[in-house]
């Protein structure tokens, strides 16, 4: 059954400036910009004023519908992006032979050294806008930051899945990085 209108408001944040061009949202804050288009999608997204954005969905299916609300959760997390980025925690986690990270490149290529004693020497290049380095306080802590939230997650993903455990049995080998804590860059009020 199709529903005849559906949408949703989203108030833009104090601070922060939004634009929407041809379903491409725009979102300035402190941080910096980010941009995300939703050209995929068959809704419509505009400026009601300087300070609202609607999403709606005319004579839209369940399926369809269900579109309206992802696209607001992706808005508001260019908000919390542009204001207080976010941050992933990933530890090292190792049974007899101790992983090395190595960080080049101004934090944009992570080297893994030594995983299961093995020579080959895992690269993963993070996404634009992420940055990664060494934990100060912890010890074999990765510390994943950025403004847009999948590419910081992606650039994660990628860094726990290059140490994934092949022809072994995985419930014993349970070595490789993974992600210890999800956090923002600047503390919540």
């Amino acid at each position: 059954m199709k529903e005849l209108n559906s949408f949703e408001l989203i108030p833009v944040p104090e601070g922060l400036e939004a634009s929407v061009k041809s379903r491409v949202v725009t979102v300035k804050g402190p941080r910096g910009t980010l941009k995300k288009s939703f050209k995929h999608l068959a809704i419509d997204i505009y400026m009601l004023d300087k300070n609202t954005i609607k999403v709606e969905k005319w004579f839209g299916k369940k399926k369809q519908l269900a579109a309206v609300r992802s696209v607001c959760s992706h808005i508001k997390n260019l908000f919390k992006g542009v204001t207080y980025g976010f941050l992933y925690k990933m530890r090292a986690v190792y049974a007899h032979f101790p992983i090395n990270c190595s960080i080049s490149e101004g934090g944009s290529l992570i080297e893994v050294r030594n995983f299961l004693g093995e020579k080959y020497i895992r690269k993963v290049r993070m996404a634009p806008g992420v940055t990664v380095e060494n934990s100060k306080g912890q010890k074999d802590e990765l510390i994943v930051s950025g403004n847009c939230i999948e590419s910081v997650a992606q650039s994660s993903a990628l860094i726990q899945q290059s140490t994934t455990v092949k022809n072994k049995d995985i419930r014993k080998f349970l070595d490789g990085l993974y992600v210890s804590e999800k956090t923002t860059v600047v503390p919540m009020e």
